[in-house]
């Protein structure tokens, strides 16, 4: 099902006073710092799993072999993946503001 926009994000503008650029700026930025605190959420679940602040961080333990490898190399790329995309929406949200 695809829904048209355009006619509801005029009647939303209307109903709300507000331009529309500025009802999608707003919709746009709460989307993007929902999705940055998913990350962020998760980033800290794994961060505390092994004591570790950063993938750099958890790459240290492994060379220093404070981590076993075997257990946790998922999570590092999980982790590795998560800290990406949390700097792009970061990245993102400051276009928007």
């Amino acid at each position: 099902m695809v829904m048209q926009t355009g006619p509801v994000l005029s009647t939303l503008a209307q109903k709300l006073h507000i331009p529309e650029e500025e009802l999608l700026r707003q919709g746009l930025h709460a989307f993007l710092e929902r999705q940055l605190r998913a990350v962020k959420a998760e980033s800290f679940e794994i961060y505390g799993r092994y004591g570790v602040s950063s993938v750099d961080e958890m790459e240290a333990r492994y060379r220093d072999g404070t981590l076993e490898e075997a257990d946790s190399w998922r999570d590092l790329q999980r982790l590795d993946h998560l800290e990406y995309k949390r700097d792009c929406l970061q990245q993102l949200l400051e276009t928007v503001l």
